[in-house]
């Protein structure tokens, strides 16, 4: 093969590496950028289901402080109820108790 053909074949050769090359610097460029593109898809995508969850346990938490709340103004209810039904039981022997203090102070003076 005449020298001429030969470098012309090394040439195209070489032309054609560089077309390879430039075909996957390409290449590699595109699958990267598709793959950060797919990484901020995800990462919104769990920032969504997070503020999601977020939402849901919060309403969760509502919900419970809600029903411990009802439960402790219904013990409070109870309680002041007895108490005052027991105020009201011990109002005479209060009043008695009263008089008889009383008198057993005023008889003292005397």
């Amino acid at each position: 093969m005449p020298r001429p053909e030969v470098l012309e074949r090394i040439k195209t050769a070489e032309s054609d590496a560089d077309d390879i090359v430039a075909d996957a610097e390409t290449d590699r460029e595109e699958r990267i950028a598709d793959a950060r593109r797919k990484a901020e898809e995800i990462r919104q995508q769990a920032e969504e289901e997070a503020k999601e969850y977020e939402s849901e346990r919060l309403a969760e938490a509502r919900k419970e402080i809600e029903a411990e709340r009802e439960t402790i103004l219904n013990e409070g209810e109870e309680t002041r109820k007895r108490l005052i039904r027991d105020a009201e039981e011990n109002t005479e022997e209060a009043v008695e108790y009263a008089i008889d203090q009383f008198e057993e102070a005023v008889h003292a003076q005397t």
